[in-house]
């Protein structure tokens, strides 16, 4: 088989290494694959960071010619902030690989026209009969185009070329919704060739957590039970809908945020070291920290979440509204905006550490930080109370981290004062690249590190399971906290007592 194993390209640190020729073929050509997708790849090529001979097939209902579609391309290049500078010698060279296919995700004739276009542009562009399909669609078009790829034998690989699918989140909506998806799509995949994308993955600073850990001597050691008094983990917005509201009636909080981003998060902070950088050596050891958390069954998530849902408020000195008065959400809604939960991992290193996971929209700001707080000094010989020492890291939207510790103030008093060591990314000077470039070179690459496995899925929708039937009843009484807050009360108390949620 060609390539059917992941690449071992870490070895404390990763390689650089020019992917296989390819052709990339988009399903969709909405907003994901116009403000992320065609930018991402751009960038890459910016960067020199692709084959010469990589190639783009989109595929949508429009009736576009390939110049159509060059042009829309361009204009998503030209109009994103991810993109980069715009090289018209770059672009003049990466557009001459974008083709179109039109056609419904469901039509027979679309795919003959695809599998004719593919030998036509693999034998021009020299591609070597290497493709990457991506759906970026609505989730209820993933079963069908898995299909119809195997039912014209699309999926196929030989011992020259290989043949892989990325599949956007989410992945399912539920544990049972997961599972049948996984199933369908073995019926014509080998797990090898699925990559099922997580953008956060493809962060600088995610990816630095490792780094940070295991490849320094002072952090490793204190990073478990006796030392730290417990982790939070905050994603937060300060948008609202942006015209989402529907989406967001159906699939709520738990389900765009917590399943997914939230829980890959907190198994990168929570995992062994791996034997090895090989992809499965890593997800083997993230599989292991959900396998030993804690379950939550639906009679005990008032005991370890809180839910809430924003109403009018104040945000940046501008009036905004409350979730109930976004468009294409009920008057009545009682989906949920806010959501908080305790995790608690029952293995040696961590029995007893509390994993505080919070997300929420309309936020007094948009960040997202990793806080390892740790206990305090056993005996107080200083006056005041000391605070904990924290290792914090920001992933977005300025990427870096910084330490927290106490120093004395200069004088005759023996007064504590925190100090923070504070590192930036800038330091390496200008980041290049994207999440999602990132994350498509690796799937070039056949690097599955950074992409979560099916059991991975699996038993991260089992942990919200019983979140998502409790959530289906009754709710507070919603709106619970104003846009441009911290969140619900109950948020402050979850937490407990000596303990408070990070301002941010």
């Amino acid at each position: 088989m060609a390539n059917t194993h992941t690449n071992p390209l870490r070895e404390g640190m990763r390689r650089r290494q020019a992917p296989d020729p390819c052709l990339l073929v988009i399903f969709g050509v909405g907003d994901l694959t116009q403000r992320k997708l065609l930018p991402a790849l751009y960038r890459l090529a910016v960067e020199n960071e692709l084959n010469p001979n990589f190639s783009v097939i989109a595929i949508g209902r429009r009736p576009w010619s390939d110049l159509e579609f060059r042009e829309f391309a361009k204009q998503s290049v030209q109009t994103s902030k991810e993109s980069g500078e715009f090289v018209e010698g770059v672009w003049s060279g990466f557009e001459q690989g974008l083709h179109f296919v039109g056609g419904a995700f469901d039509e027979d004739a679309m795919y003959e026209n695809l599998k004719g276009r593919l030998q036509t542009i693999s034998s021009e562009r020299g591609t070597a009969g290497n493709v990457m399909y991506y759906l970026a669609t609505p989730p209820s078009s993933f079963e069908v185009i898995s299909s119809q790829l195997g039912k014209f034998d699309l999926h196929k690989e030989t011992e020259e070329s290989w043949k892989r699918l990325v599949v956007e989140k989410p992945f399912g909506v539920n544990l049972e919704t997961a599972r049948e998806l996984n199933h369908h799509m073995h019926e014509v995949w080998s797990e090898h060739q699925i990559y099922r994308i997580d953008h956060y993955l493809g962060k600088e600073t995610v990816q630095n957590l490792l780094a940070i850990r295991f490849g320094n001597v002072i952090f490793e050691p204190l990073w478990n039970r006796q030392y730290v008094d417990h982790i939070q983990i905050t994603a937060a917005e300060d948008l609202g809908m942006e015209g989402r509201g529907a989406y967001y009636e159906e699939a709520s909080i738990t389900r765009d945020m917590l399943q997914n981003h939230l829980m890959q998060l907190f198994t990168i902070v929570a995992m062994e070291a791996p034997s090895s950088f090989e992809a499965n050596a890593i997800r083997d050891e993230k599989v292991k920290v959900l396998r030993a958390t804690k379950p939550i069954p639906k009679e005990r998530v008032p005991e370890v979440t809180v839910r809430g849902q924003y109403g009018p408020g104040t945000l940046h000195g501008e009036h905004v509204a409350g979730f109930r008065e976004e468009k294409g959400v009920a008057p009545e809604s009682v989906t949920p905006t806010y959501v908080a939960v305790k995790l608690e991992v029952d293995n040696w290193r961590w029995q007893g550490v509390p994993f505080f996971l919070r997300t929420a929209k309309r936020m007094p700001k948009k960040v997202t930080e990793i806080a390892v707080v740790f206990k305090t000094p056993p005996a107080h010989i200083f006056p005041g109370t000391p605070e904990n020492n924290v290792l914090s890291f920001n992933i977005q939207p300025d990427e870096g981290m910084k330490l927290r510790f106490s120093s004395k103030t200069p004088g005759q008093d023996n007064r504590l004062r925190d100090v923070e060591m504070d590192f930036h990314y800038d330091s390496f000077g200008k980041l290049t690249g994207t999440a999602y470039g990132r994350l498509l070179l690796d799937a070039m690459l056949g690097d599955a590190t950074l992409f979560p496995r099916e059991d991975e899925v699996d038993l991260a929708w089992q942990l919200v399971t019983g979140i998502l039937e409790a959530f289906g009843e009754p709710a507070p009484e919603f709106p619970n906290y104003d846009a441009g807050t911290w969140g619900p009360e109950a948020g402050d108390k979850l937490i407990g007592e000596g303990r408070r949620w990070r301002r941010l």
